[in-house]
Order: structure tokens, then C-alpha cells, then sequence
């Protein structure tokens, strides 16, 4: 596009995704009771961000003096904002999913330019996830907590969306700070029905909803009816009158939407968000290749489903691998033009856009990527004792090469690789989960074709292994809780810790297997009682050897 083009685009952007603060861009997947094979409800969530350090969050549960006060740090920057009221008791929080099975991930998608700044506000997004996890136990009261904590100190972030379960049920809700007007945030929150799945990346996607009419939908000043078995939508009284206040809209109430109010639909909503959920969804429903152009960012108007139904039942062992999706199948596959390289790697460098020859191009933004920090599945089962039914399945770094180990939620240590604490993104840790599972990582991005298939024959056989266990770990901490919940917890601790310390291990010794056996570029082989290994000059595809030949025509042509 021409540069005063370029410029237009740019401020767009800015106006509807900028932010002086860090913005994570992450993917989240819900799935309700009624659309996992086993009755559970899941999240899932990778923490993407060049800037985060990957491990797990902890929280022990605790009794607080009457009057304690909390102080409250900008998750992004650490950042003091200021103090707030702690609640008497808190509970235990393992990573997202606190001792009660309530789970919560996010996606920013900053919304208005102008409503990103609140002067004053306390409450930064990250704090509102682990806060309302402290003091939550079901998933409409995380709903209310944190309505209330926005109203009562103030929204420091810009547009976010927040995925919200518990054992029974699975919420998205959507919320937006008022800016400089006043204090507060705008919001929505709605039940997707069982049997359905939704999912959001970093892109507002909640529509129309149904109005309070106390049935079905109610607003911030009716939650005396929020636990109504029948409600399955609750917003902020003032989400439209807002919108009107701010000359946003002025149509019917009928025919609001928050998302094309607050964070409306450009290309980059779309081709960098928007479609790392239609490739998941294209997975489990037929019907979604009539989005493709709205994917690729050339139709704004013909906007996917909130939610879908699925044509089969979901694992969390699909939830898994729903994560390590990069478009493969679909036209925005990432393996096979010029920016894969030789070896066929689904990665881009930063920056998703460039400019040549006054024209603006872009790649693609996959699910799987190679900034992430962490990111877990949670499951949630309502026919087990809560410190038993929460699973926390953690990872660190890019969801293609990590391993998934479960943490259940009542645990009451967490594995010293996975630790906060120990390393950070400029700090060095020989022990830690995040360099040594990126050490792996960022060696296969040198031959990713092949260094992937020997790094998912591990990634497999742990993850399968840890699922498989699952029952019987089930099983025996049950028996155990009929007897004695501590000694449950005990014993569901040591597992989860043994797992974690295990896995950091296995990867450590497949480091060095895999910069042995691909050492210089060539791929090695050790024979059986032989002293040296049988060396294998991969070289390249042919394809890429056309390539070159076509690009240096006679300069490498071999003459007599």
C-alpha cells in the first residue's frame, strides 16, 4: 500500500489495539461438560509474550487478620498500583485453577485507544485472574468478584477477555475500562450452552446478547439473581448507556454490539486473531471454511459463531494439541513458502508486518509460537471431590516442543524447576523448566523437520503416560480423601511434584541427544557395538536445491 496508506493503517491500529502497557498476545479454547468425552470442562491458554518468563504461579491458602490489605503490582510491568482490601480467607491457587476447580485464562484486545487509561485504577487484568482466584469458588462468583473489583478500584488495563469454569459450567466475559470518564469498566459475560465450544485471540467477540430481563439475563445491579440456575448472560448495568455517553452508538438497545462498539473488526483483528480460532474450529466442525475470508482479513462482516458444536467429543489430550496448531490443512499453512526455510518451520520472526517496496505485507500468527511464556489446559470434573477434580496440564515455552504435566489444583508445593523464582527472561537457570525446554526448542528451529519428530516421541510418550495415570491417580487419592483430605492433598503434591522433576529431566537428556545427533548440521545415527556413528549428509529438499539454482542461475553450476 502507498506510505499515507501505511501511515492510516498504523494509526488504526493504534487506536484500537495500542496501549502504553505490554500486551500478551494469547489464544484461549473453552469447552464445556457436554462437548468433552469425559464430562469435564477445559480451558486452555498460552501466555504469549517476548517478555515473559514461563513458570508456575502459587498461591497458598490462608486466613487473613480483619482490616489486611493487599498490595497490587501490574502483572505485565510490576508496576506498584496501589492497595486493596484482602478477604478473610483465600484459597489455594496452582498456576490458573484455585482449589475449587474455578479456572480462568485471558486474551487482551485493547478495544478503543481511549478507554485504555484510567488515572487512579488499581486493578490491572493479571491482578483481576489471580485475585478473584484467591476468593472465588464457583464461576459466576468470579464473574461478580470481578465486576465488583473494577467498579470499587478502578480497571488499569486496556480490553480484555476473560475465559471463566468451574466444574459445572464455562463462561467468556468480555470487559473494557472506562478511560478518563470515570471509574471503572463496561463488560459482558455469557454461559456458553453445554454441548458447545468456543474460544478467543486477542480480538473482542461477544455481539449481541440478550438484555436483563431477570429470566435468562440480568445486570451488575441484580446479583441477588445470579446463581438463578436460568441466567446465562450478565453485564454491567451501563454497558450500552456508556457506549451512548461516549458517542459510540446511538441505535436500537436491541441492535448493540461490544465488540463492533468496543474493539470493532480491522485486518489485523482478523488475520492475526481471529484465525487462530477458525483453524481450531475447522477441526471439530464442517461447516467453517465459509469463514476463510473472514480469517485471511478480506470480510469483516461475515463474522465466525461465538460458539460452535462440535462434530465429535473433545480430549484433554485434543485440548493439548488443539495448542500446537499452526494452520496446517488450512490456506494459511506456514510450512511450505520461503519463510519456512529449507526445513519446512511453521515460525516467523517478529515483526508480523513489513513493508517493501511501499507495499505492506505479513505473516501469519499461529496458535503455536515461539514467544510463549506458558500456558496450561485446565480440566475441571464435577463427579470428583474439588482438591482431586482440578487439573492444572502446565507447559512453558512453544506449545510444539513442550510437555504438558498435570499439577492438580490442592497441590501445596510446586516442583522446583517450574518454581517462581528460579531464572528469569535475563537470568539464567540451569534448572529451570523454562531455559531447558527452550534450549530444546530453539535447537529444532535449525532443522525443524526433522529435530520435531525425535522431540514429539518424547512429548508423546510423557503426555500419553501422564493421562493414562490419570484414573488411577484419581482412584487412589479418593480413597485417601474418604479417610483423610490432607493426606490426599499429600499425596496428589508428591505425584504432581515427581511428574514435574521428572519431565525436566527427560528434557535435559534429550537436549543433548538432539545436539549430538544433528551436530553440524548433519544427522547422526550411533550403530549398535560400533565406535562411531553413521553420519548422514541431509543436506536439503530438492525443492530448496531448485530454488537456489533458480536464484544464482550459473554462479554454483558445477562445469568441466
Amino acid at each position: 500500500m502507498k506510505k499515507r496508506n501505511l501511515l492510516f493503517y498504523l494509526l488504526v491500529l493504534l487506536m484500537f489495539f495500542g496501549s502504553a502497557k505490554r500486551i500478551h498476545a494469547c489464544t484461549n479454547f473453552l469447552i464445556t461438560k457436554g462437548a468433552s468425552t469425559d464430562g469435564s470442562t477445559m480451558i486452555s491458554y498460552s501466555a504469549d509474550s517476548h517478555e515473559l518468563y514461563g513458570e508456575l504461579y502459587h498461591w497458598e491458602a490462608a486466613v487473613w487478620p480483619e482490616g489486611s490489605m493487599m498490595d497490587i503490582y501490574d502483572w505485565d510491568s510490576g508496576k506498584y498500583l496501589g492497595k486493596i482490601k484482602q478477604a478473610r480467607q483465600t484459597y489455594n491457587v496452582v498456576g490458573n485453577i484455585n482449589e475449587f476447580q474455578v479456572a480462568i485464562g485471558e486474551t487482551t484486545y485493547g478495544g478503543r485507544r481511549e478507554l485504555s487509561t484510567q488515572p487512579g485504577a488499581i486493578m490491572d487484568y493479571g491482578s483481576l485472574i489471580y485475585v478473584t482466584l484467591q476468593r472465588a469458588k464457583s464461576a459466576r462468583e468470579a464473574i461478580k468478584i470481578i465486576a465488583e473489583l473494577v467498579e470499587e478500584y478502578g480497571y488499569y488495563s486496556s480490553g480484555e477477555t476473560f475465559s471463566i469454569s468451574d466444574a459445572n459450567e464455562v463462561w467468556i466475559m468480555e470487559i473494557i475500562g472506562k478511560g478518563s470518564k470515570e471509574k471503572g469498566a463496561v463488560w459482558v459475560a455469557l454461559r456458553i450452552p453445554d454441548g458447545y465450544i468456543s474460544g478467543h485471540a486477542n480480538q473482542a467477540r461477544i455481539t449481541n446478547f440478550t438484555l436483563a430481563n431477570k429470566q435468562t439475563s440480568i445486570t451488575s445491579k441484580q446479583f441477588d439473581r445470579l446463581y438463578q440456575p436460568g441466567i446465562e448472560v450478565v453485564h454491567s448495568h451501563d454497558v450500552i448507556s456508556f457506549a451512548r455517553d461516549m458517542g459510540y452508538f446511538d441505535g436500537r438497545d436491541a441492535d448493540f454490539s461490544f465488540s463492533d462498539i468496543y474493539a470493532p473488526v480491522d485486518f489485523g483483528g482478523a488475520r492475526f486473531c481471529e484465525a487462530r480460532v477458525w483453524t481450531v474450529f475447522r477441526k471439530v466442525n464442517d461447516n467453517m471454511d465459509q469463514y476463510l475470508d473472514y480469517a485471511m482479513g478480506h470480510n469483516h462482516k461475515n463474522r465466525m459463531p461465538l460458539w460452535i458444536l462440535p462434530n465429535r467429543k473433545i480430549s484433554v489430550k485434543d485440548m493439548m494439541e488443539f495448542m500446537r496448531d499452526a494452520f496446517e490443512g488450512t490456506p494459511l499453512n506456514m510450512t511450505s513458502d520461503i519463510g519456512a526455510g529449507p526445513f519446512s518451520k511453521p515460525y516467523r520472526w517478529r515483526p508480523l508486518t513489513w513493508e517493501v517496496d511501499g507495499v505492506e505485507y505479513c505473516n501469519e500468527r499461529a496458535v503455536a509460537t515461539q514467544q510463549t511464556g506458558f500456558l496450561f489446559v485446565t480440566q475441571s470434573r464435577s463427579w470428583l471431590p474439588d482438591p482431586i477434580g482440578g487439573i492444572h496440564w502446565f507447559g512453558v515455552d512453544d506449545a510444539k516442543s513442550t510437555v504438558f504435566v498435570p499439577m492438580y489444583c490442592s497441590i501445596t508445593e510446586i516442583p522446583i524447576p517450574y518454581m517462581q523464582g528460579n531464572g528469569a527472561m535475563m537470568e539464567w537457570s540451569d534448572n529451570s523448566a523454562f531455559w531447558v525446554f527452550n534450549q530444546v526448542a530453539n535447537w529444532a528451529y535449525t532443522r525443524y523437520d526433522s529435530i520435531i519428530l525425535d522431540i514429539q516421541k518424547v512429548q508423546q510418550e510423557l503426555e500419553n503416560k501422564f493421562v493414562a495415570y490419570t484414573p488411577a491417580i484419581d482412584k487412589a487419592a479418593k480413597e485417601l480423601y474418604d479417610n483423610d483430605k490432607d493426606l490426599a492433598v499429600q499425596f496428589l503434591t508428591e505425584y504432581s511434584v515427581k511428574q514435574g522433576n521428572y519431565t525436566v529431566d527427560r528434557w535435559k537428556e534429550l537436549y543433548k541427544f538432539l545436539f549430538m545427533k544433528y551436530l553440524d548440521g548433519n544427522i547422526k545415527y550411533q550403530e549398535p557395538d560400533k565406535k562411531n556413528p553413521t553420519v548422514k549428509f541431509a543436506g536439503y529438499s530438492e525443492e530448496w536445491y531448485r530454488r537456489i539454482a533458480k536464484e544464482t542461475g550459473d554462479h554454483l553450476k558445477v562445469v568441466e
